[in-house]
């Protein structure tokens, strides 16, 4: 079941969970830095940050099998996302991921083997049309730029939210944006197939200024896999120097 969760890992950057309910309050909220742009007249307020360094206790449940799991996430913008796997019950880090806008490597520290694959892998996955970008937006609760810079998209609004939906290329997605002007909601579906994948973020919470969702829970539907995931982070900091070590021993396997 682990080694399979790795494949989920590949489509969305994350296994999730729930864990610590430890509330990550920042000290300053007034020294969050978020970049604000509109869509059809409505404000977005997506995280403008340089890194990420994050915990998660994560539960993943995958076709009525569950693995629980403990995830560190770290993250230089637009240039690389990494993560470190480790298998709550042995308390054994199990698999490393690194992951850029040109390639995927995946250490399987349980069965000595590696993967070293261009990004386009992550389609076998998540189909086409995903992006490092996207996947980027998608951990950190963003809307994607990339997505809105469609002629087909409509805009509407209620008293505590606001919804966007459109079509770009074979993708039709759907926002649902709070209060906040922060996603609650993410839905984004391959036009004419089954593939479909949806997030949800909640307790929103300040961590070194920035609005966060502590709680993250994803569902993906791709390929002929049926994955639920939800996220509990118990650490969130931003725009500290970060460290992505990825050294691949000289006795594992490459998997072709």
């Amino acid at each position: 079941m682990l080694t399979r969760c790795l494949f989920f890992l590949l489509s969305l950057l994350i296994i999730v969970g729930c864990g610590s309910k430890k509330k990550l309050i920042g000290t300053n909220p007034e020294a969050s830095t978020v970049n604000r742009t509109t869509a059809e007249g409505y404000l977005i307020n997506n995280l403008d940050f340089r890194t990420f360094n994050g915990r998660a206790k994560a539960k993943v449940e995958f076709d009525n099998e569950k693995q629980d799991v403990t995830l560190h996430v770290r993250m230089q913008r637009d240039q690389a996302i990494w993560i470190s796997v480790t298998a709550t019950m042995f308390n054994y880090e199990a698999a490393r991921v690194k992951i850029t806008p040109d390639s995927i490597q995946i250490l399987n520290k349980m069965q000595s083997t590696y993967i070293s694959k261009p990004f386009a892998y992550v389609h076998r996955y998540t189909g086409a049309g995903i992006s490092f970008s996207a996947l980027q937006d998608l951990l950190m609760a963003n809307v994607s730029q990339s997505l809105l810079r469609t002629d087909q998209i409509t805009v509407a609004s209620a008293s505590d939210e606001v919804q966007i939906v459109g079509v770009k290329g074979d993708l039709s997605f759907q926002y649902s944006l709070n209060e906040k002007h922060r996603p609650k909601v993410f839905r984004l579906n391959a036009v004419g197939a089954s593939d479909n994948l949806e997030s949800y973020y909640s307790s929103f919470v300040i961590s070194d200024g920035y609005n966060f969702p502590q709680n993250q829970h994803i569902k993906l539907s791709a390929g002929g896999m049926n994955i639920s995931a939800v996220l509990n982070y118990n650490k969130a900091e931003f725009n500290q120097n970060v460290e992505m070590p990825f050294l691949i021993p000289s006795k594992y396997k490459m998997i072709p």
